[in-house]
């Protein structure tokens, strides 16, 4: 039997991009950046350590693919699920997406 179940319940979409990501260590803010993303989940590389099972906010423009055909600025409220060591110095981070609140435009 196959040891890792897949848990995914919605298409996930390979993407990189950038997320601020607020609130995983001591109130801080870090930066990321996205291997794949879905409407309920989401797996990031970042530089901070995120401990399991803390929430955190991420802000980022969902791709076309998981919208209505427009790209569109989001706060996701997240919960991590799991960490484990990425490339380099980073770490790979799959977090639980609980709410998705769609931001007004941010100009450039």
């Amino acid at each position: 039997m196959n040891s890792k179940i897949n848990r995914r319940s919605r298409e996930r979409v390979t993407a990189k991009l950038p997320v601020r990501v607020c609130g995983a260590a001591a109130d801080s803010e870090s930066s990321a950046q996205t291997r794949d993303v879905s409407t309920n989940g989401i797996f990031l590389y970042t530089e901070s350590r995120m401990a399991e099972g803390s929430d955190v906010e991420l802000i980022l423009i969902l791709p076309p693919e998981l919208t209505s055909g427009e790209k569109c600025w989001v706060c996701c409220h997240a919960r991590v699920l799991r960490v484990e060591q990425g490339p380099g110095k980073d770490f790979g981070v799959a977090a639980e997406i609980r709410r998705m609140d769609i931001l007004p435009e941010i100009p450039a």
